[in-house]
């Protein structure tokens, strides 16, 4: 997809010292299809407009809250086309809603809001409205991952057995919310992250990346959350069990605390005839084992790719794609789904299965049934609400 013209993109959040709003903005420069025109970016209107004005923004359209970004953009012939919202999870719902209300696409962080009943209203609006709701779950961005998809749905490793996905990290191995670790601090803090630690800020993660791969509706759930830094608030291990429609099992880990473990995301999906494996850290191969075969190592680049990831890929094979690319192939099919969506068409391949709001309901009801489930005086099987 080539658009004529980039898209004029704003932002919520995510201003000087904020990693994941440089992510986005990384992400929506790559394939110059957005540029950043607009945004309220700190809640210090004065450091906001510093910011701004480093990014090239002029000053009439750097503002000092959310609300002033939609009065200030609303009246505006060159209005942004959509907005990313990169700010802590409890603010989500509020912004989110007076955007869409106002007429604004949205691209939001996961997850999409801090509460089940917020991220049903939320996801209401958008269908009412018809706005677009696009949600950063990142790892579905990934070429190889989207082969894998393909490959589960046209029967390669027959009917679903077993899925394992993992999600270890190390960097809240200590408390160090409590040194001074301004993106650990909100995170620990139920107020302002929502009722799960681990399993909200990078379960979901793991979560919708085993359900995008395998197409498999989670059915059933039983969980044990951990807090092992003393004083932390929050859950920072989760392990949980998962019976899915049609009979298949799973099994999620989830760990801030995984000594030596960067962003060890990992993915294996065990069929009748055969497996699959992915993992982030390796991103560039997909491992399909198929049965009384020889295991193969599938290379992004390939030219016996699936066309969902050839077009999501930008190097042949040697040269590494990444976390960047992941992210910014998200911003490249949000563009070409929201240009789509304008010319009455069917959006092309990049502009398809895309985390959307539903997704992002989706996930805060998993979270909701997981601390449900590991707060019970006793192991119960919760089923998760619209999944």
């Amino acid at each position: 997809m080539s658009i004529a013209k980039p898209l004029r993109l704003g932002m919520i959040g995510g201003g000087q010292g904020a990693y994941i709003g440089n992510i986005h903005r990384i992400a929506a420069r790559l394939d110059g299809e957005w540029q950043l025109v607009a945004g309220a970016f700190d809640v210090n209107p004065e450091f906001g407009r510093e910011f701004a004005r480093s990014q090239g923004i002029d000053d009439d359209r750097s503002y000092g809250t959310y609300d002033e970004f939609i009065a200030g953009e609303v009246a505006r012939e060159d209005r942004v086309d959509a907005v990313a919202i990169c700010t802590p999870n409890f603010t989500h719902y509020p912004i989110a809603k007076a955007l869409i209300e106002a007429g604004f696409d949205v691209i939001c962080e996961k997850p999409l809001t801090a509460t089940l009943e917020d991220a049903v209203q939320l996801e209401n609006l958008a269908t009412e409205t018809g706005r677009f709701v696009g949600v950063t779950y990142t790892y579905s961005g990934y070429p190889m991952v989207h082969e894998a998809r393909v490959r589960v749905a046209r029967g390669d490793i027959g009917n679903i057995r077993t899925v394992q996905v993992e999600y270890p990290l190390e960097w809240m191995a200590t408390a160090i919310e409590q040194k001074g670790n301004a993106q650990a601090a909100w995170r620990t803090d139920p107020k302002k992250n929502g009722r799960g630690g681990s399993i909200g800020d990078i379960g979901t993660h793991a979560y919708h990346l085993a359900g995008f791969v395998t197409g498999l509706k989670l059915q059933f759930l039983t969980a044990d959350l951990a807090t092992f830094v003393e004083g932390r608030a929050l859950d920072d291990n989760a392990h949980v069990m998962m019976r899915y429609e049609g009979g298949a099992r799973g099994l999620l880990w989830s760990s801030q605390v995984a000594l030596g473990n960067s962003n060890g995301v990992r993915l294996r999906v065990f069929g009748e005839t055969g497996s699959l494996s992915w993992y982030q850290e390796q991103p560039n191969e997909l491992i399909y084992a198929p049965l009384d075969g020889c295991v193969q190592v599938v290379k992004r680049g390939a030219e016996n790719l699936s066309e969902d990831a050839k077009v999501r890929t930008r190097t042949p094979p040697g040269h590494p794609e990444g976390y960047l690319e992941a992210f910014a192939n998200l911003y490249a099919g949000f563009a070409e789904a929201i240009v789509a969506r304008r010319e009455g068409r069917a959006p092309e391949a990049l502009g398809q299965n895309l985390p959307l709001a539903y997704d992002g309901l989706k996930g805060v009801a998993f979270v909701e049934a997981v601390v449900d489930s590991s707060e019970a005086t006793e192991p119960v099987w919760l089923r998760p609400i619209a999944v």
